[in-house]
């Protein structure tokens, strides 16, 4: 039998109405515009405000743009995969929630918690799903409703963060040289004290001490996760690029985490590829966690050119990250739609 390879056949991606701006935000907390985009090169991003509507509200948005876009028969899907950090409820998972909105019947779906890195690893879970030969359709998504995991008294936190959704239809096919090449993913396990919600899980339940500390919202030692993301980003690139033969010159497109410009600029220079090929949207959604690499792929998929090397590469609490390799599988001019 001929080797399967996993190939992103469709993007799709869905960001909330709600335009929380630098100014805006100023007046909830002690900051400026000036002082947000020269330290993160965020100017904006989404919020997901409607009362009721959580992560699965914008995955399942995500992926029925997704589905109408490439056309596929809701029957012919084998599964879904959410990649999140802030699912619906502790269970059932989030995965499950869409799956039964867009009704699904011959799927199943899981959830997969990496945080920042979470769509880049449920990416290489999938494509191996896809690469046994046992699956032939799989939806991967990436959505973080991160406004509600965000503390808008904290001035060094809460102008990061935005909401958002995006998926990729991911299928096989027996044509060479296409799909998920390589991927070199890591995980520290040193990164707890640093990047963390500190309530909420079984080691310390909810109660109303919890929450009258305000104990469920993301804690970030900034200095610290800057220097880890930069440093692992820029070995996981580089030790990708040179198992695989590559030179920077053969990098079409990086997509890297959207955590904060200054990362991504310090990353870029690290494995020596130009700004100009680096993916960047962090102006107008922010940190989206799992959605950030998938809205990217989303916002610049006329661009992309069938054959183009494209890098992943992301870091997240854990510490999580890692690097993959896709050679892009279509022209993306032909399949973009206005949002």
């Amino acid at each position: 039998m001929s080797k399967i390879n996993a190939i992103i056949t469709g993007v799709a991606g869905y960001v909330p109405d709600y335009v929380l701006n630098n100014e805006e935000l100023s007046r909830m907390v002690d900051t400026n515009d000036e002082w947000i985009t020269t330290r993160t090169g965020i100017k904006e991003r989404r919020i997901l405000t409607e009362e009721g509507l959580g992560t699965s509200y914008m995955a399942r948005k995500a992926a029925k743009l997704l589905m109408t876009k490439t056309g596929a028969d809701p029957d012919s899907i084998d599964a879904v995969v959410v990649a999140t950090t802030t699912p619906d409820y502790p269970h059932p998972s989030t995965a499950s929630i869409v799956l039964g909105k867009l009704g699904l019947k011959n799927a199943f779906a899981f959830d997969l918690a990496a945080a920042c890195c979470g769509f880049m690893y449920a990416l290489d879970v999938a494509c191996n799903m896809i690469q046994s030969g046992r699956h032939k359709r799989i939806i991967v998504i990436g959505a973080d409703k991160m406004s509600a995991i965000t503390d808008y008294r904290d001035r060094a936190t809460c102008p990061l963060f935005g909401d958002g959704a995006g998926a990729v239809m991911l299928e096989g096919t027996t044509e060479e040289g296409v799909g998920m090449i390589d991927s070199y993913h890591r995980t520290d396990g040193k990164g707890l004290p640093f990047l963390h919600i500190k309530a909420g899980g079984s080691v310390c339940p909810s109660s109303s001490f919890t929450i009258d500390h305000r104990l469920h919202y993301t804690y970030q030692e900034g200095r610290t996760v800057f220097r880890y993301a930069v440093t692992a980003m820029g070995e996981d690139c580089a030790t990708l690029l040179e198992r695989n033969g590559l030179t920077q010159d053969d990098v079409d497109y990086v997509v890297c985490h959207q955590a904060n410009l200054r990362i991504i600029e310090a990353v870029a220079k690290r494995i020596g590829v130009p700004m100009e090929k680096v993916l960047v949207n962090i102006q107008r959604y922010g940190n989206t966690s799992a959605a950030c690499m998938p809205l990217v792929l989303w916002d610049f998929e006329s661009q992309l050119k069938k054959g183009d090397n494209i890098i992943f590469t992301g870091f997240g609490a854990g510490f999580v990250n890692g690097a993959s390799y896709f050679k892009w599988a279509y022209d993306g001019d032909a399949a973009a739609v206005k949002k």
